[in-house]
């Protein structure tokens, strides 16, 4: 008869036999398997938040062109308003993670998508739709690669984060720079670098959000932490592909 209070596993604990199941009800597989479809989930709701929130952007940067509304924020103090909240969006739900409830950074989430939607809006005066189609889903299916390489990888990349966060910076000092200059050398080795540091972000930020679900879960911080992922994942996407037009992207 089997020792409940021994604290030693019993043989049938710990063998399986020819044939026999490893898979045990709260054994390591089975808590392995609980684990990864938890992650899957986790990521899943990331993804589609964040795909939601691209598509919103898409929509009411569409409405905002074929209204007219476009053009006549051109060179209006509505410009700089559209263009400078949503960054400053990014910095509250960042900075203030801690202190907002999730519904208030959910709310945050789809005001920043909108007011991203209202600044892209201007790409459509300046390019073709069907080039800014084209480049749409050229992003698409390579955010889709690197998000896939940066999930299933087993080589770590953290020792990429600090290089790629630093090549960002030196990228809006340059792009501060060319205002001054209006150098055409310096613009396309500006989107040319912009395209390789979010996608290498992509992979990179893929893995970090990967990574971290094995200290979120179970934690009421979770669901910030999904909304706060799709803002992330949002980021590398928009980034790659406003630098990626700069290529693709077809003069009206």
């Amino acid at each position: 008869m089997a020792n409940w209070n021994d604290p030693q596993p019993t043989t049938r604990d710990t063998r399986t036999g020819f044939g026999g199941s490893p898979t045990l009800n709260g054994g390591v597989i089975g808590r392995e398997a609980a684990v990864d479809q938890g992650l899957r989930s986790y990521m899943l709701s990331i993804y589609n938040y964040m795909a939601s929130g691209v598509l919103l952007s898409g929509i009411v940067a569409l409405l905002m062109y074929t209204t007219g509304y476009a053009a006549a924020m051109v060179g209006s103090p509505v410009m700089w308003l559209v263009v400078l909240s949503p960054l400053a969006i990014v910095f509250a739900m960042s900075f203030g993670r801690n202190k907002f409830s999730l519904p208030t950074l959910q709310a945050m989430f789809w005001g920043f998508a909108i007011l991203m939607g209202m600044s892209l809006s201007t790409i459509f005066l300046r390019y073709t739709g069907g080039s800014i189609a084209a480049t749409f889903f050229a992003t698409a299916g390579a955010f889709a690669g690197l998000s896939l390489v940066g999930y299933t990888t087993k080589k770590d990349l953290s020792g990429m984060g600090t290089f790629l966060i630093m090549g960002v910076v030196g990228l809006l000092i340059a792009m501060v720079i060319n205002i001054f200059l209006q150098s055409s050398a310096l613009y396309w080795a500006i989107s040319f670098l912009g395209v390789l540091i979010f996608a290498g972000l992509t992979a990179y930020d893929t893995q970090r959000l990967k990574n971290d679900y094995q200290y979120l879960q179970g934690t009421e911080f979770i669901g910030k932490a999904i909304v706060l992922g799709a803002l992330t994942l949002y980021l590398d996407f928009i980034n790659m592909f406003q630098f990626l037009l700069s290529f693709m992207g077809q003069r009206d």
